[in-house]
C-alpha cells in the first residue's frame, strides 16, 4: 500500500500503530543493549507514543501547510549516478516452479587501471526472483573459475571441469557487495574504499527462487569511484560454519564459530545471513580472560536482511578473537519453518540453512585480502 498522502494512510492507521508499537516498523532487529549503529532507523518512545495517540484519537488530519514538501522519489539508482554500470551480458531465464541452482555470470570490467570504489549498488532487473546476490572481485591472476564461460550464465553442474564445479561453491576472492531483501548500497566514508585491480572480472553469484511466474533477470551493479586514493582499503570477511546438523523439532539450536584476526584492522559493519529457521545471530569479542563482549545481537528476520554499521568504527589488534553465534528454530513454533521434521544441514536453497557472519574491516590501502591473512 502507498503511505504518501493522508488519504492513502488513514485507512491503515490501526495497522501502522500495531507495527510501530511492536517495533516491526521501521525494520530494525538489533538488540538495543549491544552496540550503536549509524543506520539505525528505530523510532524513539516519544515518536511511537505520538503515532499511537494519533491512531487512537480518530486519526486527525494535520494542516497541509505544515506538511513536508512532496518527496521526489528516485527513478533509478539509490546512489548518485554511477561512474560505471556493469550488467550481466545475458538475461537468466527463470522457471515458474522448482528449485533453481545458483547461477553465475562473469563480467569483464575492462579496467585498464585499478579503481577505488567508494559506493556500489546491485540492481536486479527482476527483484521478485532474487533471493540474494553476491558480487565477487576476481583479479587477473586468480585461478578461480578460469575454465568457466565469460558473459553467459552457468551453474556449477553445467561446468565440465571438476575443479571448477567444486570451486563454484566457495572462493577466497574478495566481495564487492552482498545484496538481499532489505539490504542497502555500500557507501564507504571518505578515505575508505574497495579496490578493483586492473583487468579484473566481477563474478555475479545469483540465487533465484521461483514464484509461480515465468520470467528473466539481468542484474547490474553501479560503481562510484573515490575522488582520490584512500588511506584504507575495505575488505569483506566472514565467519561461517558449513558442518552443522540441526536435529528435527529443535528450538534454540546453537552454532558458533570463531577466529583470530591475523593483522590489525578497523571493524566497520556486520551482515548476518541465515535462512528460514534463523532465530538470532550474534557477533562477539572473546577477550584473553575468556570474558565475552557482545558487539551485535540480531533477532533475525529472513525477509529483512539488513546491514548493521557501527556508529563508531572499532580498531582491533591482530590476534583479537572474533566469534559468531547463530541460533535456529527448527520447531513447529516457527511459522516460517519449511519442515520441522527434517534434519537440516548447510545448503543453497531456502529449505536448507546457512550460517554466515559477514563483516567489513578497513586495513591499510596497500594490503589486499591475501596479504591481510599472512600472520606474523
Amino acid at each position: 500500500m502507498a503511505l504518501v498522502t493522508y488519504e492513502q494512510t488513514r485507512p491503515w492507521a490501526g495497522a501502522i500503530a500495531q507495527a510501530v508499537q511492536s517495533r516491526m516498523m521501521p525494520p530494525w532487529f538489533a538488540d538495543p543493549r549491544y552496540g550503536h549503529f549509524s543506520d539505525d532507523p528505530s523510532l524513539t518512545p516519544l515518536e511511537i507514543r505520538t503515532i499511537l495517540s494519533w491512531a487512537e484519537g480518530d486519526v486527525p488530519a494535520g494542516d497541509p501547510q505544515d506538511g513536508p514538501r512532496a518527496r521526489l522519489w528516485t527513478g533509478g539508482w539509490n546512489i548518485p549516478q554511477p561512474d560505471v554500470v556493469l550488467q550481466m551480458p545475458k538475461a537468466v531465464p527463470i522457471p515458474a516452479h522448482g528449485d533453481i541452482e545458483y547461477t553465475y555470470e562473469i563480467v569483464s570490467t575492462h579496467f585498464t587501471q585499478g579503481q577505488w570504489v567508494q559506493m556500489a549498488e546491485v540492481r536486479p532487473s527482476s527483484p521478485q526472483f532474487v533471493h540474494h546476490a553476491v558480487v565477487y572481485i576476481r583479479p587477473p591472476d586468480s585461478k578461480w573459475l578460469r575454465s568457466a564461460p565469460l558473459g553467459t550464465p552457468f551453474t556449477a553442474s553445467s561446468l565440465s571441469n571438476p575443479e571448477d564445479r567444486q570451486d563454484a561453491h566457495g572462493t577466497t576472492s574478495d566481495l564487492m557487495l552482498v545484496y538481499a531483501p532489505g539490504s542497502s548500497p555500500d557507501h564507504w566514508p571518505d578515505g575508505m574504499a574497495k579496490f578493483v585491480p586492473a583487468g579484473s572480472d566481477l563474478v555475479f553469484q545469483m540465487h533465484y527462487t521461483a514464484n509461480g511466474q515465468v520470467g528473466s533477470d539481468q542484474t547490474s551493479i553501479g560503481l562510484i569511484f573515490a575522488k582520490q586514493t584512500p588511506r584504507q582499503r575495505v575488505l569483506t570477511l566472514q565467519l561461517n560454519d558449513h558442518a552443522f546438523v540441526i536435529p528435527p523439532n529443535t528450538d534454540d539450536f546453537r552454532v558458533e564459530v570463531e577466529g583470530t584476526l591475523p593483522n590489525d584492522a578497523t571493524l566497520l559493519s556486520f551482515f548476518p545471513h541465515m535462512h528460514l529457521r534463523g532465530k538470532r545471530f550474534e557477533y562477539d569479542i572473546v577477550h584473553p580472560d575468556e570474558t565475552v563482549e557482545t558487539l551485535l545481537r540480531v533477532n533475525y528476520h529472513f525477509h529483512w536482511q539488513l546491514s548493521y554499521r557501527l556508529a563508531e568504527p572499532r580498531f582491533l589488534k591482530a590476534g583479537t578473537r572474533l566469534r559468531a553465534v547463530a541460533w535456529y528454530d527448527n520447531s513447529r513454533n516457527n511459522p516460517h519453518n519449511p519442515d520441522p521434521d527434517a534434519t537440516v544441514r548447510w545448503g543453497d536453497q531456502t529449505y536448507d540453512e546457512m550460517m554466515v557472519g559477514f563483516f567489513d574491516v578497513a586495513v591499510p590501502a596497500d594490503v589486499d585480502k591475501d596479504r591481510f591473512f599472512v600472520r606474523h
